[in-house]
């Protein structure tokens, strides 16, 4: 497919009784870095009066998702899948009160249907226009759009192809574990290369995302990913703002929440 082009995208059309909505990426959570689920576990109980009215996680709310049945009770217990459970069961906890919408990220495009229901959340198309607040607002996880990292474009289109996934999903789960183990030690050997640097990664290209947005009819593009929050002006009225990742174990410890409401985008810093 040609990354900058869809002959229609999707919408998420906002009820009209929202005031506000958070949009958040990138959190990676795995059992070995308890700090920021500890932290991320904490916004999911703030008071009803703090509320956004709906979640937006656009990607890579997990480092890794093999499958759904990581989450059933047939799985072998182990650290990590009795973590994914505990992340499950608080995120249904959550969208009991609060509408929680899921687009796949790079590490966690496998989650499924089965685990969408346990998790109480509804997948997004990546990309999508949230039209809220009479502004539409196109949402992206944004690894679609780092055309420079020919490699990366490549593996992606291998791995979200149907085959590829059914085949995948076909091995045995300790199977499956392996080969993710493998997959996320080559990332971090490239990310070493490059002295584990974000500026030095791939980014958003820049027409790609003025065509995404000419077409969606929107002016604001909201991706994660790339692990360089800011805000970027692409000129004629249009801007492409990056969500942060979350890391509490870093030097410098990372959480945010990107919240919409009537006055624009405001990011809001969640470190204690």
């Amino acid at each position: 497919m040609n990354h900058n082009h869809f002959d229609r995208f999707a919408e998420c059309l906002a009820p009209a009784g929202w005031q506000a909505v958070d949009v958040i990426s990138d959190l990676h959570l795995q059992a070995g870095e308890p700090e920021t689920f500890e932290n991320w576990a904490a916004y999911l109980r703030c008071p009803a009066h703090d509320r956004a009215d709906a979640l937006f996680i656009l990607g890579d709310l997990f480092e890794v998702w093999v499958g759904d049945d990581v989450l059933s009770a047939s799985a072998a217990e182990s650290p990590d899948h009795t973590f994914w459970r505990t992340c499950a069961a608080a995120l249904r906890a959550f969208s009991a009160h609060v509408p929680v919408y899921f687009m796949p990220g790079n590490r966690d495009f496998l989650l499924g249907p089965a685990a969408l229901d346990a998790c109480g959340m509804e997948r997004l198309d990546d990309p999508t226009v949230l039209v809220f607040q009479n502004r539409r607002w196109l949402l992206s996880h944004g690894d679609g759009l780092c055309l420079d990292d020919t490699d990366y474009q490549r593996f992606r289109a291998q791995v979200r192809d149907p085959a590829w996934q059914h085949t995948f999903l076909a091995q045995p789960l300790p199977q499956r574990e392996a080969i993710a183990r493998d997959l996320r030690a080559q990332s971090e050997a490239r990310k070493r290369a490059t002295g584990n640097d974000p500026a030095l990664w791939a980014d958003v290209d820049t027409q790609a995302a003025r065509a995404w947005l000419t077409h969606a009819d929107a002016h604001t593009l909201i991706h994660g990913h790339t692990h360089r929050p800011a805000t970027h002006s692409l000129g004629e009225g249009l801007q492409r703002v990056v969500l942060s990742d979350w890391e509490m174990s870093a030097p410098t410890p990372r959480a945010e929440v990107l919240r919409l409401d009537a006055q624009g985008l405001h990011r809001r810093s969640l470190i204690p």
